[in-house]
């Protein structure tokens, strides 16, 4: 169990944040800082070693305030381990022209964790710390319907690969794979709309558990679904395995557009 830290989770309120944060608070000595859009709101009087702060993390003003407010409530000690958890999605065919939504999910997804990095290697200044990141199994194989989710995951996926190697050696560095996760993610994700899950689904206690355990050892990975890893091997093997996938969860996006098409007529 993860004891004694100064901690930082953003997305906290919600989701795989929640049940990390519902973990993080048991262990001793623990105090964690818990920003998300409405945290103050859904985390009020959750525990006494959790204070709650109302931001908007897909903003440089907003990831200076997390890490100044961090200094005042840790009262100018280390954070100890930094969980850069914050993310949404949109389920969607892509056939539209809206820049303001396209650098949305951008600046949340991945400029805002790029930039905590960089944050967070000032703060520390040489001192041991740990960072987290949630990346997704989309940031490793995409998905139709999540066109632009897979491109800003894709992006962190990146950015870890190329950072691990010229990273600090004080820097403890572990990046979460979840597959779909029966959060609000979905309700997020399609403006409310109901649509067919892909598959596989996982619940979030259970890749709480496993990323709570891989940071505490320091693990630089952590995919909390074995089917996907299996599934990764056999798709390389036998890449039509890959497109009969494909093709399936494209009727799914297929069928949901007809539904929205019925809906608005």
């Amino acid at each position: 169990m993860i004891t004694n830290h100064n901690i930082v989770l953003t997305g906290a309120s919600s989701g795989i944040g929640f049940e990390v944060l519902k973990l993080l608070v048991k262990g001793d000595g623990n105090k964690i800082l818990a920003p998300a859009l409405d945290a103050e709101e859904k985390l009020a009087g959750f525990a006494e070693n959790v204070i709650p702060m109302n931001v908007d993390i897909g903003s440089k003003e907003g990831v200076d305030a997390i890490f100044d407010r961090a200094n005042e409530v840790f009262d100018g000690a280390k954070i100890d381990l930094f969980y850069a958890n914050a993310g949404f999605p949109y389920y969607e065919a892509f056939e539209y022209v809206n820049w303001e939504r396209i650098e949305r999910i951008f600046e949340v997804n991945t400029v805002s964790p790029i930039y905590t990095y960089a944050k967070y290697r000032e703060h520390l200044a040489g001192r041991p710390g740990k960072l987290a990141f949630t990346i997704s199994a989309i940031g490793k194989m995409a998905m139709p319907g999540y066109a632009l989710y897979s491109a800003s995951k894709f992006g962190l996926q990146g950015f870890q690969e190329a950072i691990r190697v010229e990273k600090d050696k004080n820097l403890q560095f572990t990046c979460l794979y979840p597959v779909a996760t029966d959060t609000n993610f979905f309700k997020v994700a399609a403006d409310g709309e109901p649509f067919e899950k892909p598959f596989p689904v996982q619940q979030p206690d259970i890749v709480a558990r496993k990323m709570v355990a891989g940071i505490e050892k320091g693990k630089k990975s952590v995919s909390p679904c074995f089917l996907f890893d299996v599934s990764k091997v056999l798709m390389a093997v036998c890449p039509p395995v890959r497109t009969v996938y494909w093709y399936l969860e494209h009727n799914k996006l297929l069928r949901f557009k007809k539904k929205l098409e019925e809906m608005n007529k």
